[in-house]
């Protein structure tokens, strides 16, 4: 070993020695665990985890070792917002996590109170960074408008003209991404593309299985469902039953690996849908980075990282930069760091947009892969078939959309 190798492994060493000794930074994870969003939060903790034991190996931030804490969501508001309480007062430095964008934008409004950042893993619905967007939010996803953008254009070529039929989830991804879907595949009359909703949190197997035969009624030639989680399993299960993949084709507008691993690879085969981030988009475009973490991943844990295990991974690895760059903890410092901010980690270039704190990245239309396909993967979870790709640039709202948004919400035209 040379003298100038084994000096830096030396020096390695002590920082690592040095930052477990300092008192610890709280990241506190808002996440579910338990509830019908349930896989979606381990993957959020797996993601975490792994970059915390990444950057405490190297050092901690400013000399100090990285510490996660945690409390379950359930993906319900009010005990996302006790949970926000709690955090705070155990000295979490920023907070992050969810699943429910109901639940990611309650809790990061009682972080506001709270002078804590909080940034969005899973939370696409377009209200998170649109009209309920404030200084301390901060979204790593894509939002329902991008996810509808990719996949309006990719629909309305392959499936111009053609009748669709809408089962929603009764809360706000749902409500905006049916819009959303709505804009970009030409489809805004709702008297011939009609639309059913499912009561979210809680929404019953009967009232799942009402919805999909409301569907199965129809004549509709696309069938969205705009559904996640177990309810996206639950009525994907149902719709199989009912022979509906053989009438039509479904659209799920956010997809993610476990959702499609707990339906099956036989009953997914073909579905379409949008990701921000699979784990084969890193060896399909040549993303090095993104490649050396579905490795290290995937040997860590013996499953694939989904897209919120990227997204929680990312968020911690961008804060502890800003942190760096801001030279010190302050959330308000902290915050300016971030604004306008390009990177690359993952994947290719993303910016935290400042006028909205949205996160603008290239986003991808997917399709289910048979299940012939799946299985050659070693963890057989090859599901993605990209199928389209779109700059964030493309997909992104607008400066002058967000406004108009805003003022109609009766919303200040810049974040507070």
């Amino acid at each position: 070993m040379g003298l100038k190798k084994g000096m830096s492994i030396v020096a390695a060493c002590l920082l690592a020695i040095t930052a477990h000794a300092a008192t610890p930074v709280k990241l506190g994870l808002n996440y579910p665990h338990t509830g019908e969003y349930s896989e979606e939060g381990l993957m959020q903790k797996r993601g975490a985890l792994m970059a915390i034991d990444e950057i405490n190996a190297a050092g901690g931030v400013r000399g100090r070792p990285l510490e996660l804490i945690e409390r379950d969501s359930a993906s319900q508001a009010e005990r996302s917002r006790r949970n926000v309480d709690e955090l705070a007062a155990e000295g979490a430095a920023m907070l992050f996590g969810g699943s429910s964008s109901g639940v990611a934008i309650a809790a990061s409004k009682q972080a506001r109170k709270h002078d804590l950042l909080y940034f969005g893993t899973l939370t696409y619905s377009n209200d998170t960074t649109g009209k309920d967007g404030h200084l301390g939010m901060f979204r790593e996803c894509y939002n329902a408008w991008m996810a509808a953008r990719v996949l309006g254009d990719y629909l309305k070529r392959e499936y111009q003209d053609k009748k669709y039929f809408y089962v929603t989830a009764d809360y706000t991804w749902g409500h905006t991404t049916e819009a959303s879907m709505r804009e970009f595949t030409d489809t805004k009359d709702s008297d011939r593309h009609g639309s059913v909703l499912v009561p979210f949190p809680g929404g019953r197997y009967h009232e799942i299985e009402e919805a999909m035969q409301a569907a199965a009624d129809s004549d509709a030639d696309v069938l969205v469902m705009v559904l996640f989680g177990e309810q996206m399993v639950r009525g994907m299960t149902i719709a199989q039953q009912k022979k509906l993949p053989e009438r039509m084709q479904i659209v799920v507008p956010n997809l993610t690996l476990s959702m499609v691993e707990q339906t099956g690879p036989f009953i997914m085969a073909g579905v379409i849908g949008a990701a921000p981030w699979t784990w084969n988009v890193p060896y399909e475009y040549g993303f090095e980075r993104g490649q050396q973490f579905v490795e290290e991943f995937s040997e860590r844990y013996s499953t694939r990282p989904s897209t919120s295990a990227a997204s929680a991974y990312s968020i911690v690895y961008q804060w502890k930069d800003a942190v760096e760059r801001a030279g010190g903890f302050d959330s308000g410092n902290v915050r300016r760091a971030l604004e306008g901010h390009n990177y690359t980690l993952l994947k290719d270039e993303q910016q935290w947009r400042a006028f909205d704190h949205q996160n603008v990245q290239s986003v991808y239309a997917v399709r289910i892969k048979a299940r012939d396909q799946v299985m050659k993967d070693e963890y057989r979870q090859n599901f993605f078939e990209i199928i389209s790709r779109m700059s964030g640039e493309d997909a992104a709202i607008t400066r002058s959309q967000w406004l108009a948004e805003r003022r109609r919400a009766g919303m200040p035209v810049q974040l507070e």
